[in-house]
């Protein structure tokens, strides 16, 4: 039984984008591991861009910069 777990900053993403992503993500590991689709997980987790930091810099902060 695969679990994927997806994180991604919440910047609007859209219900059917994310629904695309665990169809796709579930037949990757359908077309690559012959993984039974049915018992699939994938689970997408959105943060705050506050919480997700690169290079030691939040992501707010980043976004910020590049305007």
């Amino acid at each position: 039984m695969p679990y994927v777990n997806i994180k991604i900053t919440n910047e609007g993403a859209t219900d059917q984008q994310k629904k695309k992503l665990m169809e796709g993500v579930t037949q990757l590991l359908v077309d690559v591991l012959n993984k039974n689709p049915s018992t699939t997980i994938v689970v997408i987790d959105e943060v705050e861009t506050d919480n997700w930091g690169i290079g030691g810099v939040p992501v707010t902060e980043l976004r910020k910069k590049s305007k």
